[in-house]
């Protein structure tokens, strides 16, 4: 697999770290999770005796985030665990954390003392709002950066005001950035042949997010506000009720209007003036509403297959059982069985990052606490079973 000459060092916890370093350990990084001592990392207690969102006793924050990892445990406060980390260190080519700005330097495991061991070490920090700044010291949530980062203004309506992304995009874009960053800091390392920090802000990816919107805002001044599941150009571009649940029709531009038009057999759609794009969007509530009143005549599917067929760009909106059961989905193996460690399997998202030259991946069960202590100080260290014995009685590692 295309990083399985990569070793990770996972200091993450909750969601916006383990996504990072999950998706490097789905592209074959060996990917170390270091937890302490006890209960573990924070995810792993999470929903651990819920009925429906458990198995082999992890919820399924931990199940999900943590596949294809190991467990070392190792106390970073005592000197002596700070010593075995080190010694991983000096063997690995990546560390990443979302610890507050802070707490890897009062760990001793910052970039600089991590350099000084081993000048190839990357490292990649993910925090709400980055390491420079006012507002390094500012706690943050997914919810928090995605209202201050601007996305929250234009999704809603005027009638519900802001709503947030269904989907954690806070957390998950932190993660995400972070991959990004640590595989452009490890196709930088083989020029210099030196690792480098990697600073990642959540609200930063936020922001980037923004894309053209931002650029159109910083050319204009105008504000945007929220539109629903409406467009700001385009029409009809909306979600429309059908007669058991809702469709996605997307016409962009002129063609697929006039197409559209034709399909929809609304005859006050054919006057000729909407084949302008202004004409359109100034009449939108009207368009929208014959729109809405056709489709309500029919079901999903029908209007599904025959807008299909017309080569009119339509979706219908899954709920999470349709989308997770639709074919595409299926035949691009996007939901796969993880095997647990009680020979029972858990059905999860698989890897969206198809390579021509990967074999087919495996997913292996995220690990039991410490499960791979010994195995990874011998063979990644070279310590002896004498040695790890030793650290374990002093509680260095477990």
């Amino acid at each position: 697999m295309a990083l399985e000459h990569i070793t990770v060092l996972d200091l993450t916890h909750m969601l916006s770290g383990p996504y990072g370093t999950m998706l490097l350990a789905d592209l074959g990084a060996r990917t170390i999770k270091v937890e302490p001592p006890g209960a573990g990392e924070g995810t792993r207690r999470l929903l651990e005796n819920d009925p429906d969102y458990s198995r082999d006793g992890m919820g399924a924050y931990f199940l999900t985030l943590n596949r294809n990892k190991q467990s070392v445990c190792i106390d970073l406060k005592s000197e002596a665990g700070r010593a075995v980390f080190l010694d991983l260190v000096r063997q690995a080519d990546v560390v990443f954390d979302n610890f507050s700005v802070g707490v890897p330097a009062r760990l001793g495991i910052d970039h600089e003392t991590l350099a000084a061991v081993n000048p190839r070490i990357i490292t990649c920090s993910v925090t709400g709002f980055g390491e420079t700044g006012p507002d390094t010291q500012r706690p943050a949530f997914d919810q928090v950066v995605q209202a201050m980062g601007g996305g929250m203004s234009i999704t809603g309506s005027p009638e519900t005001g802001p709503m947030r992304s269904g989907i954690p995009m806070g957390d998950l874009g932190g993660g995400i950035f972070g991959a990004i960053g640590v595989l452009a800091a490890i196709a930088e390392r083989e020029r210099s042949g030196r690792g480098q920090h990697v600073d990642i802000s959540m609200l930063d990816a936020q922001v980037s997010m923004l894309n053209y919107m931002a650029t159109m805002h910083l050319m204009s001044g105008k504000v945007p506000q929220g539109i629903g599941n409406g467009h700001f150009v385009h029409v009809p571009y909306n979600c429309y009720p059908t007669a058991d649940g809702h469709i996605v029709v997307a016409c962009i531009g002129d063609a697929f209007f006039e197409r559209f038009a034709q399909f929809i057999g609304i005859p006050e759609l054919l006057d000729p003036e909407f084949k302008k794009q202004p004409v359109r969007y100034a009449a939108k509530e009207r368009i929208d509403a014959l729109v809405s009143e056709r489709l309500r005549t029919q079901p999903t599917a029908h209007w599904q297959q025959r807008l299909q067929e017309a080569r009119i760009p339509c979706g219908p909106v899954n709920n999470f059982a349709q989308a997770l059961d639709d074919t595409q989905v299926r035949a691009r193996d996007m939901v796969v069985d993880v095997a647990l460690h009680t020979g029972e399997t858990v059905r999860m998202p698989g890897n969206p990052v198809k390579l021509s030259g990967a074999a087919g991946t495996a997913f292996s069960a995220p690990p039991l606490l410490g499960q791979h202590t010994d195995a990874v100080l011998m063979d990644v260290v070279g310590y002896d079973a004498e040695r790890v014995a030793s650290l374990k009685a002093k509680g260095a590692v477990a």
